[in-house]
């Protein structure tokens, strides 16, 4: 009987081991998606600097905007296009060409300037709908009186 209590105390810490390890594997265990999930779609708003209700023919308005994203992910890209529904006028970004209506125009920056201009005496309205690259999309409508 010594013999064999002996032999036990030499096992003992083996038998110690194995239940630290089989709980140490389950722990880990838990763990097994090597994938780290990363959000890159993150909706936006947008914000207008306020606008004057009327324009003259070959004037000028200087329309601000400035696009509010709810996360940050720097690959994300934002278009611009437009349609000008009722009246005539040019919209551009900077000293860019005039825009063509429903083309699709990448902006390279997310507070930005648009300048309108009327050539037309009556009144305008248009619309601009700004999309990122994973489809989010905002629209904005502008409607500018005759000053006359």
């Amino acid at each position: 009987m010594k013999n064999f209590i002996c032999k036990a105390k030499r096992f003992l810490p083996v038998f110690l081991i194995i239940p630290i390890l089989t709980f140490t594997e389950i722990i880990l265990s838990s763990c097994i998606n090597d994938e780290l999930e990363i959000k890159q779609n993150f909706p936006f708003d947008i914000s207008v600097m306020p606008v004057p209700k009327n324009i003259a023919k070959d004037e000028t308005v200087e329309i601000r905007l400035k696009i509010h994203p709810s996360g940050d992910f720097t690959e994300t890209t934002y278009y611009l296009r437009y349609f000008q529904f009722d009246g005539s006028g040019t919209l551009k970004y900077y000293d860019d060409a005039p825009y063509l209506p429903n083309d699709s125009y990448e902006l390279s920056q997310k507070e930005f300037r648009l300048y309108y201009t009327s050539s037309s005496t009556v009144s305008q309205k248009f619309k601009i709908w700004i999309t990122d690259s994973f489809g989010n999309e905002k629209e904005i409508e502008f409607e500018f009186g005759n000053k006359d």
